[in-house]
């Protein structure tokens, strides 16, 4: 088995959820496929495949179902090619990455043409460079495009010619029926079989061209006996052209009575439905807002510094390393450390913070971010898709292409849908022709073409992915992202939401408040716990080093370091054994912690952190720092209450602290004094009886309990270790945006339940009604023209509900 690969790319063709299905069942039969995902709303495809051979199979499956991939043309010059010989192995190098399905070599250009599933312009030059030549990308300088606008484009100009073409048609023959004006004064000046001839030609006109998409692949959709939303088009406008025209052409097969003419129906149902898919591509357009906004804060180009002169360069050429200038009011290119200057930077764009935020030397800055009114010097330390913002690009569109559980019931239902549909329309077409009323062939007719157009299963194949990429990309200009994009449907479901303290309600910057040395040295004892703590990483640590700082304390030379994970430090000072930590260190390593017990406890009980120091063996003294709330992490609590949520706080500090801080923000459970793995443990005991929980979190500590809830949720300023354990991730420090999450989980959950509603309720209801349920009670039949309107309006609808998500307010 080769290693697994995940494709990313556009499929053609797909108007319908029965496509969906479709085209998933073709790319789920090729050997080698391990997983596939298909969506609507985006045309797009995730396929995890094994194997180099895999993508040409999936590419060819889809073509011969009818949903052509839509490949990527990349073009590479090849350097140092001198023969044939040369041009195979480059060949058979770029042939062998996963995700090509051709490519070729042209040895007198030295220029090799790949047709791709998947954007790999860097696996494709490695490949050539592993076979001993050099390759690099040719850049034709053209902008990417936005497909769904350029579909809008195409459509919109058919829907123009449809519409010049259809308008007489209409007129002509609708009008004569409601206004009886009309119809005298054709018969009078033009003559109904002249004027039936006039319409044969503009029907013909606008089904063989602004049409003629619905024929090219509803026909071959029909011969291989898989029919899609085309093919019922196909049907419905065929038999009412076909069965038009040999009522002018040819009217004595047909029985007397029923020589009229529908050009004006299959017309009608053509520019309407173009029309629909028109709103749908436009509408598709807005749903993938986010996305572009993400994109467009990338700047084309970088300053930096190159032997000792500032030059301009193209930002993908910065490296690792580069030394950047930025001008004030200047868009970062690319994230880095600030080497001089000072500024404050906008990077609510990023974090969905509206502050700025104050930069000084050697703190983070994040590219795509604007920088404020200072001139800063920065160095690169990421570049490419390793920067912040190609990180959440990525999440976004990640998120933004999952499919959710529900969206299996949904391409399970539409993948039946069509054939029965067309069951429907048959049986509707036989019991009008038997039992109808005369003439019976025209309603028949009218039924049945009634019943294929309204039944298109358009509206439920985007009721769930156009909610899913609204959401989420509403999600991240909030600073919400949901790496996994089952966590949008699973977070909306949780009861209870658990925080880890230190970092995630609290700032994760404590001080050091408190110094109590049994001997009296307390800037003894501050020297050797700060040398130890040095070594360290946690915060707590961090707080004793810095009041040495301030104080001006000299160090100890500290030996044999060791971090006891969930306990404290351990480290040799001048030939001493210094023990620091909490009062379960001690205890392990059998140390009487009984002289500390009464100022630990009195420290813990103000809301302090105690930390404990023993050398060689005897307690010495105790120190606490103190950690304040973050300013809305009260506002978060009592928010998640006002949602109906339980709140609970996860955390390996002392028991009266943990509950101090819990008093203070108003928290209901407190499980406190719990080392990482217990953290997990209370994850599970929360979800007794299955409650859903979700745990937030920022440490390398927290990413075990954040895998083990059903939603876990990572403060974005934290560890990358907690992030790549989460299934959200707020990209502030700011636990609020737990809030924010579960408000759009909520919502997107509930816009798409809304859709669905709509979805199934309209052709649960309308079909009937199409197939003429209401005339023997009042009389009433749906025209085909009628059906294509709704149809269309069905999609159109589910759409501009969607949309809505735009404006979740946080």
């Amino acid at each position: 088995m080769g290693m697994q690969t995940t494709l990313n790319f556009e499929i053609d063709g797909m108007t319908c959820g029965s496509c969906v299905g479709r085209a998933e069942k073709a790319i789920a039969a090729v050997q080698g496929v391990s997983r596939a995902e298909v969506n609507l709303a985006n045309s797009s495809a995730r396929v995890t495949i094994d194997g180099d051979e895999t993508a040409r199979a999936v590419s060819g499956a889809l073509l011969e179902a009818g949903y052509p991939a839509v490949p990527r043309k990349q073009r590479l010059q090849i350097e140092g090619m001198t023969c044939a010989s040369c041009l195979a192995k480059v060949e058979a190098a770029l042939n062998g990455v996963s995700g090509v399905v051709t490519a070729s070599v042209n040895l007198a250009s030295g220029v090799a043409s790949v047709t791709t599933l998947t954007d790999n312009p860097a696996g494709l030059i490695a490949a050539v460079r592993g076979v001993g030549y050099d390759a690099t990308p040719i850049n034709d300088g053209a902008q990417p495009v936005d497909r769904h606008a350029q579909d809008a484009r195409r459509i919109g100009w058919n829907v123009l010619f449809a519409a010049v073409l259809t308008f007489p048609v209409a007129v002509v023959e609708m009008g004569g029926h409601v206004f009886p004006i009309i119809h005298t004064w054709v018969n009078s000046n033009i003559g109904m079989q002249e004027s039936w001839l006039i319409q044969f030609v503009l029907a013909t006109i606008v089904l063989a061209i602004p049409g003629r998409s619905f024929f090219t692949k509803g026909v071959p959709a029909l011969l291989r006996g898989a029919p899609d939303m085309n093919a019922l088009v196909v049907l419905g406008t065929g038999a009412a052209w076909l069965f038009s025209t040999v009522a002018v052409f040819r009217p004595q097969w047909l029985p007397e009575g029923t020589v009229v003419v529908y050009y004006e129906a299959a017309a009608v149902i053509i520019t309407l439905i173009l029309l629909g898919r028109w709103l749908e591509a436009r509408a598709k357009g807005r749903t993938g807002a986010a996305i572009r906004k993400l994109v467009g804060l990338r700047p084309a180009t970088a300053r930096i510094e190159r032997d000792g002169e500032v030059v301009e360069i193209a930002v993908d050429d910065v490296q690792y390393g580069d030394i950047l200038v930025i001008r004030p009011g200047e868009r970062i290119a690319v994230d880095g450390i600030l080497r001089e200057g000072e500024s404050w930077v906008d990077e609510s764009m990023i974090t969905g913070e509206p502050l700025p935020v104050e930069k000084t030397k050697g703190t983070t800055l994040v590219g795509g971010t604007v920088n404020g009114n200072g001139a800063l010097r920065m160095r690169a330390t990421a570049v490419g898709a390793d920067t912040m913002l190609a990180r959440i690009i990525s999440m976004v569109e990640e998120a933004q292409g999952a499919r959710l559980p529900v969206q299996d019931l949904v391409n399970w239902i539409t993948s039946w849908f069509v054939p029965v549909v067309m069951v429907i329309a048959t049986v509707t077409v036989g019991v009008w022709f038997l039992f109808g009323p005369a003439p019976a062939l025209p309603f028949a007719l009218v039924a049945g073409v009634s019943v294929l157009i309204i039944a298109c299963p358009c509206a439920m194949g985007l009721a769930t992915p156009t909610s899913i990429m609204v959401g989420t990309g509403r999600a991240a200009e909030l600073g919400v992202l949901f790496r996994q994009g089952d966590a949008l449907q699973a977070l909306q479901g949780v009861e209870v939401v658990a925080f880890d303290k230190t970092g995630t309600l609290t700032e994760g910057r404590p001080v050091l408040t408190d110094i109590m040395a049994l001997n009296g040295d307390e800037d003894g004892l501050l020297a050797q716990v700060a040398a130890v703590e040095a070594l360290s990483e946690h915060p707590l640590g961090r707080a004793v080093v810095q009041a040495a700082k301030d104080k001006g304390l000299t160090l100890p030379v500290v030996k044999d370091f060791t971090a006891i994970t969930g306990f404290g430090l351990s480290a040799q000072i001048n030939g001493r054994t210094v023990l620091v930590g909490a009062a379960r260190l001690l205890t392990r390593e059998g140390v009487d912690a009984a002289p500390l017990s009464e100022m630990t406890d009195r420290l813990a009980r103000q809301g302090k952190t105690p930390m404990l120091v023993a050398v060689d063996g005897q307690a010495v003294g105790v120190m606490a720092v103190a950690d304040k709330a973050k300013p809305n992490a009260k506002a978060t609590v009592a928010a998640l209450h006002a949602q109906g949520l339980r709140v609970a706080m996860i955390t390996g500090d002392m028991a009266a602290t943990a509950q101090h801080i819990a008093d203070e923000l108003g928290i209901d459970q407190v499980v406190a004094e719990v080392l990482p793995e217990g953290k997990v443990d209370a994850v599970k005991a929360l979800q007794g009886g299955g409650t859903k929980v979700a745990f937030v979190g920022d440490g390398i500590n927290d990413a075990p309990a954040l895998a083990t809830a059903d939603v876990g949720v990572a403060i974005g300023t934290g560890t990358d270790v907690a992030v790549e354990s989460a299934d959200v991730v707020l990209m502030a420090g700011d636990p609020s945006g737990v809030g924010n999450a579960i408000a759009i989980s909520r919502a997107t959950l509930r816009n798409i339940k809304q859709n669905l509603v709509w979805a199934f309720s309209y052709n649960v209801l309308l079909i009937p009604v199409a197939a003429g349920i209401l005339f023997p009670l009042w009389g009433v039949m749906l025209s085909p023209q009628l059906a294509a309107g709704a149809m269309a309006l069905s999609s159109v609808l589910v759409l501009g509900n969607a949309l809505r998500l735009r404006w979740v307010q946080p």
